[in-house]
């Protein structure tokens, strides 16, 4: 997180529990190689290791993480509250709970002045920090914002951070001073981070337990209203993106650094339906398994089908975090 490791445990002071967090580091909880515990997408898994082999990417990252660490860090802590024991405790409490869940240290959680319903995760991976709009808590329950805060958790435990980072400066106008590479660099950034969002999805799923708060989320995203929360049909709007599925125009997605939220939502209940996810809420221990959670999941968030091309593809655009 900006803030540095020191202050994310004085963030969590009186509320963690250390023991609980090593055991549960112990076992492996969630994320681990294990079948029992690999909820991440495979796409997404296999796609950033390969970032190590492109030159372009790795150039981006250092770039990143060497000019703005410092400078966001005392930018968050001018502007906006860090969340903590003694500010805003309850959602300092869910941030301790999606932490325990998935077996990470507590990460650094600021709320930040804004009317737009966002969050996000920036940093590296060894200091990372969500960043959460005052208007995204206004809008979203309790067990919505858990989801919200599981999402944004997963990346700091999928190790997302650095080239979140970097591809949000480069889509932001930021990238005056990686000029060299910024281009090539964004090319496989965008189609990664559409596969990371399905694996921090997956992570907001295990720390709520509850899919329906889950599509609510992406609900309230999409429409921004509040006037309009309880008018929104979750199967009409999952329905109508498969309307834009056919045709040049389905393309256009491939210029977004997140999945279309009607496609999220059908990924996510597809891992509600995993062994692993049923095992997790008590539900049973049967269940799809992860190879075919990723197998079906791969179908609804390509783009192009089979045969016509890759899933991803290169293109700028605003990227919406959460």
């Amino acid at each position: 997180m900006s803030e540095q490791s020191s202050g994310r445990a004085g963030a969590g002071a009186g509320t963690f529990d250390f023991g609980r967090y090593v055991s549960a580091r112990r076992e492996g909880v969630f994320g681990g190689d294990a079948e029992t515990t690999r909820y991440a997408y495979s796409a997404d898994v296999a796609m950033l290791r390969t970032f190590k082999r492109i030159r372009p990417v790795e150039l981006a990252a250092a770039a990143v993480v060497r000019t703005s660490k410092e400078l966001t860090r005392n930018q968050l802590l001018g502007r906006t509250v860090r969340v903590s024991a003694q500010q805003f405790p309850r959602v300092h409490q869910l941030a301790v709970e999606c932490a325990e869940t998935l077996g990470v240290a507590v990460p650094t959680v600021y709320v930040a002045n804004s009317p737009v319903i966002n969050a996000y995760t920036s940093g590296t991976d060894d200091d990372g920090f969500i960043v959460i709009h005052s208007a995204l808590i206004e809008a979203f329950d309790p067990a919505e914002l858990k989801f919200v805060l599981g999402h944004e958790t997963g990346h700091i435990q999928n190790k997302h951070v650095v080239y979140g980072t970097v591809l949000r400066l480069l889509l932001e106008g930021a990238s005056l001073f990686l000029t060299w590479f910024a281009a090539p660099a964004q090319v496989p950034l965008m189609a990664w981070y559409r596969r990371a969002e399905v694996t921090c999805d997956r992570a907001g799923l295990l720390c709520t337990r509850d899919l329906d708060a889950a599509c609510r989320a992406f609900l309230k995203m999409a429409v921004g209203s509040r006037k309009l929360f309880e008018e929104i049909d979750v199967d009409a709007f999952v329905a109508q993106a498969k309307e834009g599925r056919v045709g040049v125009g389905r393309l256009m997605e491939a210029f977004d650094s997140h999945p279309y939220l009607p496609k999220r939502i059908e990924a996510l209940r597809v891992f509600a339906e995993s062994a692993l996810y049923r095992t997790a809420t008590g539900a049973g221990t049967d269940g799809l398994s992860m190879e075919e959670v990723d197998r079906r999941t791969s179908e609804i968030v390509q783009i192009m089908r089979a045969g016509v091309g890759n899933e991803g593809g290169p293109g700028p655009g605003g990227i919406r975090e959460l």
